[in-house]
């Protein structure tokens, strides 16, 4: 897959750390991510995305995932617990299912996946990296100056998306699921009180 480093066996799995590292965010949060982007898929804010099942991944330069502890904790998140983690160096992420959707979709969020795309479970590119281009390039970075390239800077990205994890972990708080059962007290006891 585009020249990247695999690891042996099925499914395909590619080596983080070499060409890029990965963010592993819920699938609810990187997509109000990307709406809060604007991203549309194209263009200077067009790296790749893929989903699995509830989570989604996000690929980023290599390096970003040694960084991504110290930048929450910069970023002052670092004492909250969010569902954000990196895959880096010595790492695998399962190689991704081709995108599924055209690409003359209209510009905008990419929309979800259905729920049954061939291969429950599977990885699956919601914007893939373009064969021809060096993906690296267009992968988010910690920019020394603010950013003189076309990559989204890391700092933004991960602001953003820790921002979302922490709505979905809210939102997930406060739904009757997460709440525990409540029981009716018990009638008094004649005699007592």
């Amino acid at each position: 897959m585009l020249g990247w480093p695999t690891a042996p066996g099925e499914p395909v799995r590619l080596r983080t750390g070499i060409r890029f590292d990965v963010l592993d965010v819920p699938a609810a949060a990187g997509y109000a991510t990307l709406e809060r982007l604007g991203w549309s898929g194209r263009g200077p804010q067009g790296f790749p995305v893929a989903v699995r099942g509830e989570r989604m991944l996000l690929l980023m330069a290599a390096g970003g995932a040694e960084e991504l502890p110290g930048l929450l904790e910069w970023l002052e998140w670092g004492s909250l617990a969010l569902d954000l983690t990196a895959v880096g160096a010595d790492g695998l992420v399962e190689a991704p299912l081709a995108p599924v959707v055209p690409e003359t979709r209209p510009a905008g969020p990419p929309p979800r996946p259905p729920e049954r795309d061939g291969v429950r479970g599977a990885a699956v590119w919601l914007r893939p990296p373009e064969p021809g281009c060096e993906a690296e390039s267009s992968l988010p970075a910690l920019s020394a100056l603010g950013g003189a390239g076309t990559a989204l800077d890391l700092v933004r990205l991960v602001r953003i998306l820790a921002t979302q994890c922490h709505r979905v972990r809210l939102t997930a708080d406060r739904s009757p699921r997460a709440r525990p059962e409540t029981r009716p007290m018990a009638p008094p006891v004649a005699g007592v009180g």
